[in-house]
């Protein structure tokens, strides 16, 4: 068995450009790091990838700047200050998960969350354009980045939402109140 093709690009960094939102939405460049250390209100994307009922999760890997170990749904990240969304949200999946699938928005939500960092609270206020897609038995082999992700496994949204109740601490803010404020547009997505 050959191993799995990885994509020679270069990985996110903290200081990377990302698009900060001014109170009319009007975009500026700001460092990734800076946005989540003066609370900036900034894009970001989120992917979901289902199967058969389930999605697909992540455990964020040790080495991340925020959130390090925490669970959460497929992808999310930011887009660079000049790339468009749709482009962010199939890149990071390659990136993060080390597959692509065909992607389809469905909405945008904010929300403002501290997030735990090694080197003191961080926070996340992010305009979030979500994203959803599915990965047959059939499709590309899942083969995660590890200085991205530790683990990933799938589970259904009942079980993923009982094991948030039994210990959320487990699970990373955002996907927390993805959870609880789109239960239901989630399992829609999941039985589709």
């Amino acid at each position: 068995m050959t191993a799995p093709f990885r994509f020679a690009e270069r990985p996110a960094d903290a200081d990377d450009p990302i698009i900060a939102l001014d109170g009319r939405g009007g975009p500026r460049p700001v460092g990734k790091l800076e946005a989540h250390e003066r609370n900036i209100r900034h894009r970001a994307i989120s992917v979901f990838v289902f199967d058969r009922g389930r999605l697909l999760l992540q455990q964020r890997a040790a080495g991340k700047y925020h959130s390090p170990h925490l669970w959460a749904n497929t992808c999310c990240s930011h887009p660079h200050w000049d790339e468009a969304v749709d482009a962010c949200a199939d890149r990071r999946l390659r990136e993060e998960m080390g597959f692509n699938v065909p992607l389809t928005p469905f909405g945008v939500v904010s929300y403002q969350a501290p997030v735990s960092a090694p080197a003191g609270d961080l926070f996340e206020n992010e305009v979030v354009h979500r994203y959803w897609g599915r990965l047959g038995p059939d499709g590309p082999p899942i083969a995660p980045e590890p200085a991205e992700v530790q683990a990933h496994a799938w589970m259904t949204l009942p079980d993923i939402a009982a094991d948030i109740a039994a210990d959320p601490d487990r699970y990373a803010p955002w996907f927390r109140i993805y959870m609880a404020t789109h239960f239901d547009t989630l399992s829609a997505l999941a039985g589709q």
